[in-house]
């Protein structure tokens, strides 16, 4: 049999990667003394990444012939993927891989088509001095949706996924850009205006100082500690004004989670906090981000619930271009075992993309032919993506390649 060269990638904390190479072969044996001292090699090269990559010693290799990945824990979301590369691998999987960062860059069209209309719309009325109708656009709720960009940036340049980077940074500069003519028609106020400015400049010179290892790990350690406070703070309080007023108005559940993160991330870097609890806190940024992203379709669809009227103002192929984006991405996340990732991904393109398209059919706003092309596509897509994934992991079946994402083994 061949041999076959695998290169493990380890990420300090500022982004830099170390190469570790080592070499065998199936039908070469070793002497027993031998075996001994790269077993103890393996342990202690093991237990180095533990302490590096958040207890990612849990996750395990999965090999098939002359193929080995990494497999990332649920909880382990957030650790850099190292892709092990081989001599002579199965090109099948190398195919794959490359596909489906491919299919990741591509939902930048979609996701970009969503918004230029909205900046369009704004720069007519600016140009046409109808600042009135800029009163319109929701800025606060853009704001979350801002800050979710910025959580997934940060995120995203941790794991070195650079299709999904560029997702994310075209999601704040686009939203930048509306938050922009908001200013200019008075309807955002200018010293929230001035506040946003300044952390989208600092998230996104971090995030790329981050990328390309230049940046100081205590700085970084302190953005990360701010988006988890903010995005944590953000979550409670929007899913709790979705359902005003039916429940009391309150900024309560803002300023307990607030109180909460706060205390949670002191404690985790001071030391107080158990190993699992400070990977846990690590964790907090990326997962909140995801679901302020999965609380969207939740809160459209109960504004549809409670006002049915409101529902052909949707827009049909604003909801595909939201199903087809996110759905892009689905085959990336289920490729490197990303959990929070493939969730995120596949909420918000069954429940905010397809979703929407079914209450729309319901209520007579699209065709039959629409709503039938638009399900059998999703279906065939994202059975593709399954049978696909177990193939060129050699698995009989695409549960397997489920379990592997979720639980990691």
């Amino acid at each position: 049999m061949a041999k076959c060269l695998v290169v493990p990638y380890s990420y300090s904390s500022t982004g830099t990667r170390s190469r570790t190479r080592s070499s065998g072969s199936a039908s070469t044996s070793k002497p027993p003394g031998l075996q001994v001292q790269l077993q103890h090699h393996h342990l202690k090269y093991s237990l180095i990444q533990q302490n590096s990559l958040s207890d990612s010693a849990q996750c395990y290799y999965n090999t098939h012939t002359l193929l080995r990945r990494r497999i990332l824990c649920a909880l382990d979301s957030d650790v850099p993927h190292p892709l092990h590369h081989q001599v002579q691998s199965n090109k099948s999987f190398e195919q794959w891989d490359s596909w489906t960062a491919k299919f990741s860059g591509a939902s930048n069209i979609p996701f970009l088509l969503l918004q230029m209309p909205q900046i369009i719309l704004n720069a007519q009325n600016l140009l046409a001095g109808n600042k009135a109708a800029l009163l319109a656009v929701p800025w606060l709720g853009m704001f979350t949706g801002l800050l979710g960009n910025l959580s997934l940036l940060s995120y995203f340049a941790k794991k070195r996924e650079k299709e999904a980077i560029v997702v994310q940074t075209l999601g704040v500069v686009s939203l930048y850009a509306v938050f922009a003519q908001l200013s200019m028609a008075e309807a955002m106020p200018l010293p929230y205006f001035v506040i946003t400015s300044v952390v989208v400049a600092t998230g996104l010179v971090l995030n790329f100082l981050n990328y390309f290892g230049l940046l100081n790990a205590g700085i970084w350690r302190f953005w990360e500690d701010f988006i988890t406070v903010g995005g944590l703070s953000v979550l409670p309080q929007i899913m709790w004004s979705t359902f005003v007023p039916y429940i009391p108005n309150s900024i309560l559940p803002g300023v307990f989670a607030f109180l909460v993160a706060l205390v949670a991330v002191i404690m985790a870097r001071l030391g107080k906090l158990s190993a699992k609890g400070i990977k846990f806190v690590g964790a907090i940024s990326g997962w909140t981000a995801t679901l302020l992203f999965m609380w969207m379709p939740i809160s459209q669809m109960w504004t549809n619930f409670l006002n049915p009227d409101n529902i052909k103002g949707l827009s049909a192929f604003s909801m595909l271009l939201a199903m087809i984006g996110n759905g892009l991405m689905i085959p990336r996340a289920l490729f490197i075992r990303d959990f929070m990732w493939f969730t995120g991904s596949t909420w918000a393109s069954l429940f905010y993309g397809y979703g929407n398209i079914v209450c729309l059919y319901w209520f007579n706003s699209i065709s039959k032919e629409f709503f039938l092309a638009a399900t059998a596509g999703l279906i065939l897509w994202i059975g593709m993506t399954l049978w696909r994934d177990a193939d060129v992991y050699g698995y009989n079946s695409p549960f397997t390649s489920l379990k592997e994402l979720v639980s990691g083994s």
